[in-house]
Order: structure tokens, then C-alpha cells, then sequence
């Protein structure tokens, strides 16, 4: 279990994360989230980050209350990413510790945050990504 403690978000990252841009359709969101099942999608233009979507954004979608009146399916879905997507992302560096990712994911209730080189996305790293290291730990000191 100590292997985890040298372990940095580049050792357990997704590369080359499935991106998005602002200018994609709620219809074509949805259709990459039926497709990859991930929870989130760095927003890129010109490979910089620009913010983040989640399925939850994409939900919220269509949540209304008695006082507000629901738009019509299809004109939702011709809303834009950027009508969503959460501009204040929290990113963690490649050579950032594991174990303090560990910690954020717990602490923030977050699922995945971007791997970021300056404000260039080069990963994406998720509760399965740690789980997975944290397994590759323990079975790497059981020897």
C-alpha cells in the first residue's frame, strides 16, 4: 500500500480525455455520453480549457419547478454546451500526489478533475482511475 504514496495524477490518468466544445449541441452531449459513459468532458477551444460539463449539468437540463415553465424537448436539446458548463474547474497538475487527489475526490464530492499542463488539458483523472491504482498498490506489495 506505501506504492501509492509515490504515485502522481500522471501515473493513473485517462490521456488524450474525450473533449468537447462549447459550441456542441445538448443533442450531440447526450449522444457522447450514450456513447463513453464518462462523467465529465473537459471544454476545450485550441486545446485550452475552458471549462467543464458533467452528466449532472446535463440533467439539470431539464429540471424545472412549479413556477417555471418547461421549454420543449427538442429546442433544450439545441442548447449549447456553454449554456452548461461549469467554467470554475478545479485541475490538478501531472506531478500532483495521488494521495492529495485521493483527498480532493473525497473532499469536494467530485468525480474526476482535469489533468492540466498550463491551461492545456493532457488528462482526466477519476475515482476509477485511484481505485484502480490503489488496487495496483496493494497487490504490488504483496509480494
Amino acid at each position: 500500500m506505501r506504492g501509492i504514496i509515490q504515485l502522481k495524477a500522471r501515473d493513473s490518468m485517462t490521456r488524450a480525455p474525450v473533449t468537447v466544445s462549447a459550441d456542441l449541441t445538448i443533442a450531440d452531449l447526450e449522444q457522447l455520453i450514450e456513447r463513453y459513459d464518462y462523467n465529465s468532458y473537459p471544454v476545450v477551444r485550441d486545446g485550452r480549457l475552458e471549462g467543464i460539463v458533467t452528466k449532472l449539468d446535463f440533467l439539470r437540463t431539464f429540471t424545472f419547478t412549479p413556477d417555471s415553465v418547461l421549454p420543449h424537448y427538442d429546442d433544450l436539446m439545441r442548447r449549447h454546451v456553454r449554456d452548461i458548463m461549469q467554467r470554475d474547474v478545479v485541475t490538478v497538475s501531472p506531478d500532483y500526489p495521488l494521495t492529495r487527489v485521493l483527498q480532493m475526490l473525497v473532499d469536494l464530492s467530485s468525480k474526476s478533475f482535469p489533468v492540466t499542463e498550463g491551461d492545456r488539458v493532457v488528462g482526466i483523472v477519476s475515482r476509477e482511475d485511484v481505485i484502480r491504482a490503489l488496487r495496483r498498490a496493494v497487490l504490488d506489495g504483496a509480494d
